[in-house]
């Protein structure tokens, strides 16, 4: 089965592609049909993934599959969320995770309560007009740093504190951190959804 990936992303392809091997599925990036990246308009996670998934299958025909994933900081009332790739641009520096990750170690100086979740939420579609997507949540908490930690990983990898490892996210072996990153729990997730309810890799 081909299903198009509502991301232009290679490391995100190439990651999904990986976890949804038993499934059997063929990922296309939608960039390779010529396919436009949707707006991203809204306030949740959940909202953004079914729009950008509604894009994709929309202008290439085939099931679609979309991901929109992001921190949310405690002590920022659950904030970046949906802007998390955009963090650094609010204070004044160029977008990037470097830049994220330093402005957000500057927003948290002296504060006590650290504690953050990453969250990522995938949804899956059959057509543009599918009545019922899937939808699959990973959420991971912890804590943020007082500073970066660890050179694997990107985006805010490095000061995001698991407390069953005592290390980032960042300090992990790759394997080790897909196995129980937000991204690998919401794939998990899909992966049995679409075994129940779409029949594929039975």
């Amino acid at each position: 089965m081909k299903i198009v990936l509502a991301s232009n992303n290679p490391g995100k392809l190439r990651e999904l592609q990986e976890m949804l091997q038993p499934l059997g599925l063929t990922l296309v990036r939608q960039s390779e049909l010529n396919i436009p990246e949707a707006p991203e308009p809204h306030r949740t996670f959940v909202e953004n993934a079914l729009s950008k998934a509604r894009h994709a299958a929309r202008l290439s025909g085939l099931a679609a599959l979309a991901d929109d994933a992001g921190l949310c900081v405690d002590a920022f009332g659950g904030l970046p969320g949906v802007d998390t790739a955009f963090y650094a641009t609010q204070f004044g520096y160029a977008k990037g995770d470097d830049n994220n990750v330093k402005a957000l170690l500057e927003q948290m100086r002296g504060l006590t309560n650290r504690r953050a979740a990453m969250v990522s939420t995938l949804v899956a579609l059959r057509s543009a007009d599918d009545p019922e997507p899937l939808i699959a949540v990973g959420r991971v908490e912890g804590e943020i740093a007082t500073e970066p930690l660890g050179s694997n990983g990107f985006g805010f990898d490095p000061v995001m504190l698991i407390p069953a490892f005592a290390k980032t996210f960042a300090q992990l072996p790759v394997d080790v951190k897909n196995a129980h990153s937000h991204r690998g729990r919401a794939v998990q997730a899909m992966v049995a959804l679409m075994r129940e309810r779409w029949g594929v890799g039975a």
